[in-house]
């Protein structure tokens, strides 16, 4: 018996091509119809303009954000520059200056950890590569006694604003002790490779935001994985859990494995700058709920989202309520000593923080990804 190849079969037999035809006409049909939800579950179906939201997140808040973060960064590097010329303490304190300012900036974009500023292969989004804490302080040491700086390995936690940090603050605030240290060209070569590496990450986000990811980010206007709504509900959830359980957490002991508050954990530990970041970082989360500009302009955001739906005036009570207990309880932190020292000499304060931080979890990652129907999709490791 002669065997025949498939497609020759089909060919020779035209009770088989008939078949064929029919399959195919019923196979595009199924696949126009497949295709067809996928469009409709993708457009907007509420009522609500979620193209004017995009809009109005894209120009007012990411943008602006990162024009901000990329100002400052050329002020770091000015900054840096003459630092590394002339290693005196004038130069060392304009060198502080510059970097508090852009480390507090960075608080407004750290947010947005998704199109140009997401993962790409080994890259992992922006916020990793350029904000990991804390930093270890032993690779920071090794590579600057090697000289063997290398900006895309995965020692993410040895680069980044918080490893210049370390390098340019002093625990007891000895300015002299920095100073000696920088007589080193190699520290000198480090923290210029820091610096620059910053810049070029930031400039390469700016330039694509710029370029083409604004308007595929605003034409992108459903609710599945993938779309704008998505990855900025989703990354904005993950920003404001970093508060929860990085910035104050850690630092308390209370994440997954920690047996006691380990206060050296702290976001700006060397500078003394915790407090301002977190509540920076607070503020820039509160903006992006809102919809509301840096400046205080407010537009479409996710409350006026959460009008449209069923049950979301009901939860924007609950979250306006609990974001005030939470800038109540912010507010009543003490300014000085430091974040570090509260938590072991007067941690009250910083307890009733994380309480309430914990308590709103549910209102922005459960209430509202229910209500708005938008999955969740990383995972904080936590339980929430």
């Amino acid at each position: 018996m002669k065997v025949y190849p498939y497609t020759h079969f089909l060919a020779e037999n035209s009770f088989y091509k008939n078949m064929l035809k029919k399959d195919l006409y019923y196979f595009i049909l199924i696949a126009m119809w497949v295709i067809s939800c996928k469009k409709s579950d993708s457009t907007p179906t509420d009522g609500f303009d979620r193209a004017k939201m995009l809009e109005n997140y894209a120009q007012n808040l990411i943008k602006p954000a990162y024009q901000d973060l990329q100002s400052q960064i050329n002020n770091l590097k000015t900054a840096t520059t003459n630092f590394v010329q002339s290693t005196s303490e004038p130069n060392l304190v304009a060198l502080q200056t510059a970097w508090i300012n852009t480390y507090k900036t960075w608080q407004y974009a750290n947010a947005y950890n998704f199109g140009p500023a997401g993962e790409q292969g080994l890259k992992k989004g922006l916020i990793e590569e350029i904000g990991t804490f804390p930093v270890s302080t032993s690779k920071i040491e090794s590579t600057i006694t090697n000289n063997n700086a290398n900006f895309n390995d995965f020692n993410r936690d040895a680069r980044g604003f918080l490893a210049i940090e370390y390098l340019i603050f002093d625990l007891n605030g000895n300015q002299q002790n920095i100073l000696t240290a920088f007589a080193n060209q190699n520290r000198k070569n480090y923290l210029s490779g820091i610096v620059e590496n910053i810049k070029t990450r930031v400039d390469e986000v700016v330039t694509v935001w710029d370029v083409t990811y604004l308007d595929e980010f605003v034409r992108n206007v459903g609710t599945d994985v993938g779309s704008s709504t998505s990855l900025l509900y989703n990354e904005f959830v993950k920003s404001f859990e970093a508060i929860k359980n990085f910035k104050v957490g850690l630092p308390l002991g209370k994440r997954p494995g920690q047996v006691q508050a380990e206060p050296q954990l702290v976001e700006a530990y060397y500078s003394g700058k915790s407090l301002e970041m977190l509540k920076a970082h607070f503020e820039a989360i509160e903006n992006i709920w809102y919809g509301k500009s840096k400046n205080g302009a407010d537009g479409v955001g996710f409350k006026e989202y959460l009008e449209y739906v069923e049950g979301g005036k009901a939860l924007i009570e609950s979250t306006e309520a609990q974001l005030q207990i939470i800038r109540n309880t912010l507010n009543a932190v003490p300014l000085s000593p430091s974040f570090s020292v509260q938590i072991q000499t007067v941690p009250a304060s910083l307890e009733s923080l994380h309480t309430e931080l914990q308590r709103h979890t549910r209102f922005f990652k459960s209430d509202m990804s229910s209500v708005l129907g938008i999955a969740i999709t990383f995972s904080s490791g936590d339980g929430d």
